[in-house]
């Protein structure tokens, strides 16, 4: 069932996605050879909480980190710990936070330094594919459109 949102509830769901972007943006810049991804972890907290919102993610049955923390093949949402990321790298960070009992989340892929041609070319479909999604997001389309355009041009460029 789709349960409609007052403007208020639109401006403070806005506004958690802003701050999660935010917070995104600045953990990127973070990401360099030699950094952990708990020293990521902890960063994120700091400006989550600084911010006056909460980690969504920590304490989530129990999730002990307020992001999850992904290298290289590594399954998404996994636990930072203290690896040291490294040049050619693969490092995905997916955050949440709740402010004002809107959540926030989103998720990125940056690459340490050089990495693998064909983890770069996963990175630009991704991205191309992100953008063809929102395209597709306009009144009267469905779940099922936006899915489609994504899935057509993923398996143009091989992926599935």
């Amino acid at each position: 069932m789709i349960i409609g949102k007052s403007k208020k509830e639109i401006e403070k769901m806005r506004a958690a996605g802003q701050l999660v972007g935010s917070v995104l943006r600045e953990l990127q810049g973070m990401v360099t050879p030699g950094i952990t991804t708990i020293e990521i972890d902890r960063a994120a907290e700091k400006m989550i909480r600084d911010a006056g919102a909460l980690p969504t993610f920590k304490g989530y049955h129990g999730f002990p980190f307020s992001i999850c923390a992904s290298v290289n093949e590594q399954v998404v949402h996994g636990f930072p710990s203290n690896y040291q990321l490294k040049v050619g790298d693969l490092f995905s960070i997916d955050c949440g936070v709740t402010l004002e009992g809107f959540v926030g989340d989103t998720a990125t892929t940056v690459p340490v330094g050089a990495v693998r041609e064909d983890w770069q070319k996963l990175i630009r479909v991704t991205e191309e594919c992100l953008e063809r999604a929102i395209e597709q997001c306009r009144p009267g389309r469905h779940l099922g459109d936006i899915g489609w355009a994504v899935q057509e041009l993923a398996e143009s460029h091989g992926y599935s």
